[in-house]
């Protein structure tokens, strides 16, 4: 029986970018949206260290859920070591929690995941 190793902590920026904006009005369903959400960018030093280069899978875990996509180094100084970005989506929705603290949002951002290549 073979160990797993477990994966490094990063925190997970959820947020918003032009093309998920504009391509968000074209559909749910379009390439263009669908490639913008479920592609993380990543530090380019961190992705060195992990052995990784642009579309290699990663697994992304939580305590709520665990999702693999493509990652793509981010443009230089643009994430900080340790930093990960994804924009809002059906892949970040899965690694949220339910608790809303009483204001009607789970908690969306700065989410500590682990993540190994898969």
């Amino acid at each position: 029986m073979t160990e797993t190793k477990p994966g490094e902590i990063f925190i997970l920026i959820p947020g918003g970018t032009s093309r998920h904006g504009t391509s968000l009005n074209e559909g749910k369903f379009t390439a263009a949206y669908l490639e913008e959400t479920s592609t993380l960018s990543m530090n380019p030093g961190d992705m060195a260290r992990l052995a990784l280069k642009a579309g290699d899978r990663v697994r992304l875990r939580t305590k709520q859920g665990s999702i693999e996509l493509a990652c793509a180094a981010a443009k230089p100084d643009e994430l900080p070591s340790g930093l990960l970005f994804l924009p809002f989506g059906d892949w970040t929705s899965r690694l949220m929690g339910t608790e809303t603290h009483g204001t009607g949002m789970p908690d969306s951002t700065a989410l500590d995941v682990e993540v190994e290549k898969v």
